[in-house]
């Protein structure tokens, strides 16, 4: 029954606004306005839909909600970086100066949204 489903993510932010203005001028994604006190949209590659929904006493994920696949890592860090993009460094798993963790598996660099909400960029094959 579920399995042909066209299901969707979300998450929420406390400022839908500050949100917004990350994902499109900062990050450069389409977002549409759902018109449900807030409701947004983000319009990903491949047709993926993921609904942002205000929520007033949002307490972000303490893991990644959202990966974005990339050929390459290191190009991306740089561009986002130029655009204000913090990353995260952690201890586990090491990342370099750049926020890169280049150990145990793909390429991957974490950065988050305005609400504290996890992104990343990973490396794909």
């Amino acid at each position: 029954m579920l399995a042909d489903s066209p299901a969707f993510s979300g998450f929420a932010v406390n400022d839908p606004v500050a949100a917004r203005r990350f994902y499109e001028e900062t990050l450069g994604l389409r977002v549409s306005d759902e018109g449900m006190g807030g409701l947004m949209r983000l319009e990903l590659g491949g047709g993926t839909v993921v609904l942002v929904y205000p929520k007033p006493d949002h307490q972000p994920a303490t893991f990644t909600v959202l990966n974005f696949p990339v050929s390459d890592v290191e190009k991306a860090v740089d561009e986002l970086t130029a655009r204000g993009v913090r990353f995260e460094h952690y201890e586990n798993p090491p990342t370099d100066a750049k926020g890169i963790m280049r150990e145990g598996g793909p390429l991957i660099a974490w950065f988050t949204d305005p609400a504290g909400n996890v992104f990343s960029v990973i490396q794909q094959s």
